[in-house]
């Protein structure tokens, strides 16, 4: 009894530490209805350019809307880099289901061979002629019965040789239309990276001609500013969000396998998402150039350009999404109402409900709007109250 229990418990145990095997083409699924999502939105945000274009004049929309698209664009040509790399596992998958089922009928051919040589060679043998010769009834039954035995055998082996072949077919028609499939993201993808360097020469020349306008810099740079009201609203949608439930789970899990502290016993511990000084502080900030003063919801980290983006602590990518005059966004829940925010990024690697871990790159930091050096800027949550990502920072 205590054998069974010890055995039940050790086979219980191997399958708690075996990875759950990936279901690839749900992964492609998922993905393809993310890049028609993607595809959508940039369509429509096209059209909305070109309305503007018939009955505004006015710069300063144009290039929030250029942004938005060249982020778009962005995230875009992330999404179809990560679909490539779901086709290139399917292959790698399909070409394995190939070769093992090539070895399995090698050797079944090997096998029906070698029992067709045998089964000739007892043909010649004196029992082999003694039983198919005999007219003794009962030698009959057994002869007839070793006959019938025989033919189930090969009857067998032909029906599994039979399988393979059509496994075998089928998984090579396979893998041709996801190679079609990857030849097609290619040129996507080099055809969204042509459109960028266009849309990024296109707001370089639209903000130089911005320069010179005083007045439509005042409601260019009101417009960004409009963008962390924008995060308000979102981050009320994500605390109202019944997904939420399965994040904390998804978090608490993750603490127990990496036995990793909660984020709020990390106070001044938190690794920095970038290496690099504090341009903008937490809390009430003058602007010089709109004359007001407003409350900043986080700091703004000066990097450089295309370093990579990480992770204070592990947790569960809640949103991506776009912010007017912060770009890309990314929100990822840690659990126990903490959120962690990183704007101003491009070439994304991660996608929404990834479980990333402390240290992991989501993203890598974008350009200057402006022309300057670039920033990230990082928000820290606690349910409704923003706090100062610096008290939380490792010193």
């Amino acid at each position: 009894m205590y054998r069974k229990a010890k055995y039940i418990i050790c086979i219980q145990l191997l399958f708690s530490v075996l990875p759950a095997q990936r279901d690839f083409n749900e992964e492609l699924k998922s993905q393809e209805k993310s890049i028609e999502f993607l595809k959508k939105e940039m369509a429509n945000l096209k059209n909305k350019i070109k309305e503007m274009a018939n009955r505004e004049k006015l710069e300063s929309k144009k290039i929030i809307l250029l942004e938005k698209e060249i982020a778009l664009t962005d995230r875009l040509i992330s999404e179809l880099s990560r679909k490539e790399e779901i086709t290139k596992s399917l292959i790698s998958n399909s070409e394995g289901k190939i070769e093992k089922n090539e070895n399995d009928l090698r050797l079944l051919k090997d096998r029906y061979k070698k029992r067709v040589i045998h089964a000739y060679k007892e043909s010649k043998s004196s029992n082999m002629e003694n039983l198919i010769s005999t007219v003794s009834w009962r030698k009959s039954l057994y002869r007839e019965k070793y006959l019938d035995i025989v033919s189930e055998e090969d009857k067998k082996i032909s029906n599994n040789i039979r399988s393979l072949l059509i496994e075998i077919g089928q998984e090579k028609l396979n893998k041709e239309a996801v190679l079609r499939k990857n030849i097609s993201l290619n040129r996507d993808k080099a055809k969204q990276k042509q459109k960028l360097k266009k849309k990024k020469y296109a707001k370089e020349k639209s903000l130089a001609e911005l320069e010179k306008n005083k007045d439509e810099l005042s409601n260019y740079l009101d417009e960004k500013s409009r963008g962390l009201k924008d995060l308000e609203g979102i981050r009320k949608t994500i605390l109202k969000d019944k997904a939420r439930f399965e994040r904390e789970e998804k978090v608490r899990r993750q603490q127990e396998a990496l036995k990793s502290k909660q984020f709020s016993q990390l106070k001044g511990q938190l690794p920095w998402p970038i290496k690099g000084r504090v341009v903008t502080k937490f809390g009430n900030q003058w602007n010089s150039k709109l004359k007001t003063t407003t409350d900043y919801p986080g700091i703004d980290i000066q990097g450089k350009a295309d370093m990579p983006v990480k992770t204070v602590l592990n947790g569960v990518v809640a949103t991506i999404t776009y912010l007017r005059g912060y770009g890309t966004t990314v929100i990822i829940d840690h659990g126990g109402g903490f959120y962690t925010v990183y704007s101003q990024l491009k070439s994304l690697k991660t996608h929404v409900n990834s479980e990333v871990r402390s240290g992991d790159t989501i993203a890598l930091i974008a350009e200057s709007d402006t022309g300057g050096k670039p920033v990230l800027h990082f928000e820290i949550w606690k349910g409704g109250e923003k706090l100062n990502p610096e008290k939380w920072l490792s010193k």
